[in-house]
């Protein structure tokens, strides 16, 4: 994954139409590095969500900043994919303190997403990100 999120929402800034948006999410998703077949297991898939949705993690330790979470993530559907890229620019790479403190909310209302998503996505996603919460408040127990 090569786009940060704040380059994810200064794209999001100049395409006003959610058709173009919609194609700015599915263009994300092709980003996102390829999971192995291994990491395509039932252990990384996310319940909750009508497609088929996968994450998998590692964990490294920093002595400043606690445990920090880095997540790869897959998708068989485009645009879900696509939202996998956006949780992922947010919350991979980053301390798990620091998961639990971010309004990821305040970023998609930031970009008009949730209002543009049907409820079944919307509900995926809000299990991506709750399963990167509970995976964060782990880490920080086993600290």
């Amino acid at each position: 994954m090569t786009t940060a999120i704040a380059d994810i929402l200064e794209g999001f800034e100049f395409l006003e139409d959610w058709e173009d948006r919609y194609r700015y999410v599915i263009e994300l998703g092709r980003e996102l590095e390829p999971l192995t077949d291994d990491e395509r297991s039932e252990e990384n898939r996310v319940h909750g969500c009508v497609s088929q949705v996968w994450l998998s993690k590692s964990i490294r330790k920093d002595s400043d900043k606690g445990p920090i979470l880095y997540y790869k993530g897959d998708s068989d559907a485009h645009i879900v994919r696509g939202l996998v890229a956006i949780v992922l620019a947010q919350y991979s790479g980053v301390s798990a303190q620091e998961i639990l403190e971010t309004d990821i909310e305040g970023i998609f209302n930031k970009i008009g997403l949730k209002e543009h998503l049907t409820p079944q996505r919307s509900n995926g996603l809000s299990s991506m990100v709750q399963r990167i919460k509970d995976d964060a408040s782990a880490a920080l127990a086993l600290n």
